[in-house]
């Protein structure tokens, strides 16, 4: 009986290779790192309903991931504050190629691709110089070094493109860090987030700065609807009994505007939220609390409360078919009201969607 590897070999020979793509490696709908009951880590490709598709080794405790638009390549990014990333080919299960930041620099965990694919960018910590920088690597040339530019701020942890653009959105946290300090924060009562939008050329279009009052709430994470709207998530700083709002919604030549809840659910949330993400249909947004055990639900039209889940050790969040899905350290995956699917691992901080006109 023929083979698939023996027909593409067929196909090489007559150079017509068949393009590969994310239906070569089961065509996941979510990408998640996790770490396993032996202690290693894997990156996991997921199903709509939490089933495994595939699982790869990482190198040590991953992040987040980025997914190739094209091609059934996953970069995995190492945890704040790695210096490593590795591209994975999801399809053939090894490592394509990897990723060192250069001398000066640690990754903060995230990346994202241009629209075509060809280039990725990366959140970068200029620790000697306190400086934020984006990253830029050769997805066409094995993910060689292209150079680097100003994230418009400090500490930029997360950065996604806005759909349709070319224009990135970058949460700078406004923490300094330097890896002899390990995770220590450096100036929490000097510090100053904000949310900047930079073109994929390195043109800084827009920066908005927190209120004074929020100064110390962290923007960290990020969610874009397919019209441009921004949904970010912020970890406070200050005294948790402060309990301040940790999300909110901002679009590009606008003000932000923060979810407001009762101060009992700010509480709740213990002044930290892990993931954001839009619903499936954009009508909500939702933050995570690992702290608290908590997801807040908040409508995308005024960002007020709209619902509460509970869940022990919820992070991981993204849109799903019944609006969302979340996965926990406990190894449960779930959506609102009802338990999808449980593994013998710990799921880690994040849960990426690879859009599904990429999975077809």
């Amino acid at each position: 009986m023929a083979t698939r590897r023996g027909f593409l070999a067929g196909l090489m020979a007559t150079g017509l290779t068949p393009k590969v793509s994310w239906a070569d490696a089961g065509a996941p709908a979510y990408l998640a790192a996790a770490q396993l009951p032996d202690g290693a880590y894997n990156l996991f490709g997921l199903t709509d309903t939490g089933a495994e598709v595939f699982r790869l080794p990482l190198p040590d405790r991953g992040h987040a991931a980025a997914a190739h638009p094209t091609r059934p390549e996953a970069v995995a990014f190492a945890r704040r504050p790695g210096t490593f990333a590795v591209v994975l080919d999801c399809a053939g299960g090894r490592i394509h190629a990897t990723l060192e930041a250069p001398e000066g620099r640690h990754f903060y965990g995230h990346g994202a691709f241009s629209p075509g694919g060809d280039i990725l960018f990366t959140p970068e910590n200029d620790f000697e110089n306190a400086r934020g920088v984006i990253g830029m690597w050769d997805a066409t040339a094995g993910y060689t070094r292209l150079g680097e530019f100003d994230s418009g701020g400090v500490g930029p942890h997360d950065t996604l493109l806005i759909p349709g653009t070319d224009v990135l959105a970058v949460a700078n946290g406004g923490i300094e860090t330097h890896p002899a300090s390990g995770r220590a924060k450096l100036n929490i009562p000097m510090m100053q987030p904000n949310l900047s939008y930079v073109t994929i050329g390195g043109e800084l279009l827009e920066t908005v700065d927190l209120p004074r009052d929020y100064h110390k709430n962290s923007l960290r994470h990020l969610s874009v609807r397919a019209d441009g709207l921004v949904a970010f998530a912020m970890q406070w700083q200050g005294d948790v009994t402060d309990s301040p709002a940790l999300a909110g919604l901002h679009r590009r030549g606008g003000d932000m505007r923060f979810a407001m809840a009762d101060a009992e659910s700010h509480r709740r949330m213990e002044g930290y939220a892990g993931s954001v993400s839009f619903s499936d249909d954009g009508d909500r947004f939702a933050i995570t609390s690992p702290r608290g055990g908590l997801v807040q639900v908040f409508s995308s039209d005024d960002a007020a409360l709209v619902d509460t889940v509970e869940s022990v050790d919820v992070c991981g969040v993204n849109a799903g078919p019944d609006g969302f899905v979340f996965t926990a350290g406990t190894g449960l995956i779930s959506t609102p009201g009802m338990d999808l699917s449980r593994h013998a691992v710990a799921w880690d901080n994040h849960l990426v969607r690879i859009p599904s006109p990429v999975r077809a």
